[in-house]
């Protein structure tokens, strides 16, 4: 029998973080996570959009234990932030959901100066990471899930240059690349985890093609021409809905028999029911995701301290 949300343990007594908590795939985690119990923080950009997040969930779920925190995984300092008063609040965390993510923008730069997909959706989380890797290993058992899309088999892994906007920018190119690093700094934390025995895993998912804000937003913006169109129509008419698409994300951090460095998507790459996958062996190879690991330190100044 297809894997469902069913099948959630039960999550009482846990604490999860998600990224971009308020819509799409983060919203449904959220929902879901909270109807099991979990104490839920939603990790969100804009905390009004938060707070009707949290009106909708309610609406449905009265009792469901929901935190708003800002969160703008375009600056690092609001991401360090983020990280400081959550572990103030919090003593632990069980659950990291790596979610939010920017797709197909016109040419821009964060606060910090990196090219935006990448500096979003993959140099964030991976700052975030490390910065709620001390509350992740005081949980018992801790998963880090981190949210890649089909799009990595066009990404080019990381380089410094790739972390910086080009002459020549293309909006898809650099949402590849950064999907590309998700995935491999899932790898690479996966076996980094295991050489220090850690209690925490990380895990890596894609929701496959699914209708939600981001597809929606996409075509609407600037800058996607053609490619734009036909994914928000892709998504629209062919893809599964925003709960199908956030079925191997909630998979991968809920079921008892998900493992370090384990990959879930689609069963039929862009629908179907939650499965786990093989690896990319080419894309994960140490030699790749360790130069990933490498520039991403670098270009943030952040070092992972794990297993302490």
């Amino acid at each position: 029998m297809a894997w469902s949300t069913n099948d959630i343990p039960d999550q009482s007594g846990k604490v999860a973080v998600i990224t971009g908590a308020n819509s799409g795939l983060g919203f449904e985690a959220t929902r879901e996570l909270a109807r099991k119990g979990a104490t839920v923080v939603m990790a969100v950009r804009n905390t009004d959009k938060g707070e009707a997040a949290v009106a909708r969930i309610k609406q449905e779920l009265p009792s469901a234990d929901l935190e708003v925190r800002k969160l703008d995984l375009g600056s690092l300092d609001s991401v360090r932030s983020f990280a400081e008063r959550l572990k103030r609040e919090h003593d632990r965390v069980d659950i990291l959901l790596n979610n939010a993510g920017l797709m197909a923008t016109p040419a821009g730069q964060t606060k910090d100066g990196f090219e935006t997909q990448v500096g979003t959706n993959h140099l964030g989380h991976f700052v975030l990471t490390q910065e709620l890797m001390p509350a992740l290993e005081a949980a018992d058992a801790a998963r880090v899930v981190t949210v890649t899309s089909g799009a990595r088999l066009q990404g080019r892994t990381l380089t410094e240059a790739r972390t910086q906007v080009s002459d020549d920018y293309d909006p898809w190119r650099a949402y590849g690349d950064s999907k590309l690093a998700n995935y491999q700094f899932a790898i690479e934390l996966a076996r980094r985890l295991e050489a220090v025995g850690s209690n925490v895993s990380s895990l890596v998912a894609h929701p496959g093609l699914s209708h939600t804000n981001l597809q929606v937003a996409t075509a609407a913006s600037g800058g996607t021409g053609v490619s734009g169109r036909f994914w928000k129509f892709a998504a629209r008419f062919m893809g599964m809905s925003a709960l199908g698409g956030t079925l191997p994300v909630l998979r991968a951090a809920t079921d008892p028999d998900a493992a370090n460095g384990e990959f879930y998507g689609p069963r039929w790459s862009m629908r179907g029911a939650p499965v786990r996958l093989g690896s990319d062996e080419k894309r994960s190879s140490k030699d790749e995701t360790s130069r990933m690991w490498d520039i991403s330190e670098s270009r943030t100044g952040t070092v992972f301290s794990l297993g302490n």
